[in-house]
């Protein structure tokens, strides 16, 4: 997924070769949906984004200028529009008090966790994911699983690097607090006594 083959297909679509389009949304199709998945949390309104999504893209082709990658392009158009569609759907969020929080609480998750199998740790993890406010869970998918960084976060979602950071460490707060509401109280009792 580089950028210059990218921009090779831009260039295509921009000079009337339309069907070339097709190829960015195949290359970017998955990725999309599942951003839309992530903050939307379901399956229909998820696709019914991600098809908005791309009808804004080519019909907003002409203004990528390619001082970003053309991911972060997209994923920035793919947020916007997830939150106009939670917007138009006026979903409440849960809140959680980032009062219950400590550093040895996430050392307690973070051993609790390595314990679990990989499959059981990545759907612990993703579990609770769903059970932060969408723009968290995004913020966090991003930074984990798309291996984005601070600076292309806060391209994507409209804000400062520096501000990127701190929702961030907010939101890992949050999620150390759902991890410990969720795990087994024996796993984390066994990792206590082991201490």
């Amino acid at each position: 997924m580089s950028t210059l083959n990218d921009q090779h297909y831009i260039d295509k679509i921009l000079h009337g070769e339309t069907k070339s389009f097709a190829i960015l949304v195949d290359r970017y199709k998955d990725m999309i949906f599942t951003l839309a998945l992530k903050m939307v949390k379901n399956r229909e309104e998820a696709e019914e984004v991600a098809q908005d999504t791309f009808i804004k893209i080519f019909s907003s082709l002409n203004k990528f200028k390619g001082d970003s990658k053309f991911s972060t392009w997209i994923y920035k158009i793919a947020y916007n529009t997830c939150l106009d569609k939670l917007k138009k759907s006026k979903k409440e969020e849960l809140n959680i008090s980032i009062d219950d929080f400590s550093s040895h609480l996430i050392k307690t998750m973070d051993n609790a966790l390595s314990v679990l199998e990989e499959k059981e740790r990545k759907h612990t993890i993703q579990k609770c994911l769903n059970l932060l406010p969408n723009d968290e869970n995004f913020l966090l998918t991003l930074f984990y699983f798309d291996d984005q960084n601070l600076e292309e976060i806060g391209k994507i979602m409209n804000i400062s690097a520096n501000n990127a950071k701190v929702k961030l460490f907010r939101s890992r707060q949050k999620l150390a607090v759902i991890l410990r509401q969720q795990l087994e109280p024996e796993i984390i009792e066994c990792y206590e006594r082991e201490r």
